[in-house]
């Protein structure tokens, strides 16, 4: 059994083209968008404030997407990959981004459009990121220029299979 529970009176809203593995948590204020996907082992804990996924989300095997009493909403826009094991706390992830797995995207962050988070990579609460590059380290600082090639494999590709692989699930 899906566990999709209510927390406050709050039940999470997930769209019926959304998919949500059958070990997943979701809890609280949590919305799913059109084609999202939430795969095993994850926890989305909308229990502190409002998690919001868009279309074509795909949040990957054992992350973690929450936030803390008193700060923003966690928000994801469309087309984002979230990678195995990675942990989304407190911040606003924009369209097109892929996170890679086992990154960690702390409070106040504002990942905009257009950007890779490499793998294992952390930003720090408030960093302040730039479009169309690619993050590394620990603190996470651009290491290259995104290019067209780059975008379409990695951002757009993940984002359009992992629509696909819901579907041998559902």
């Amino acid at each position: 059994m899906k566990n999709i529970i209510t927390v406050k009176g709050i039940t999470p809203k997930i769209d019926a083209s959304a998919w949500v593995a059958e070990n997943a948590i979701v809890t609280g204020d949590v919305t799913i968008g059109e084609n999202s996907s939430v795969w095993f082992g994850c926890v989305i804990r909308g229990d502190c404030n409002k998690i919001i996924l868009g279309n074509n989300v795909n949040i990957q095997d054992g992350s973690v997407v929450h936030g803390t009493v008193g700060r923003g909403d966690t928000v994801l826009g469309n087309n984002v990959s979230v990678g195995h094991r990675a942990i989304i706390h407190g911040c606003r992830i924009e369209d097109n981004v892929l996170v890679g797995m086992g990154a960690i995207i702390l409070d106040d962050v504002v990942i905009p459009s257009h950007t890779i988070i490499a793998a294992g990579a952390l930003i720090t609460s408030g960093m302040t990121l730039e479009s169309g590059y690619i993050y590394a380290g620990v603190p996470a600082k651009p290491i290259k220029k995104i290019d067209d090639v780059t975008a379409q494999v990695y951002i757009e590709g993940t984002s359009s299979h992992y629509v696909q692989y819901k579907e041998w699930y559902k």
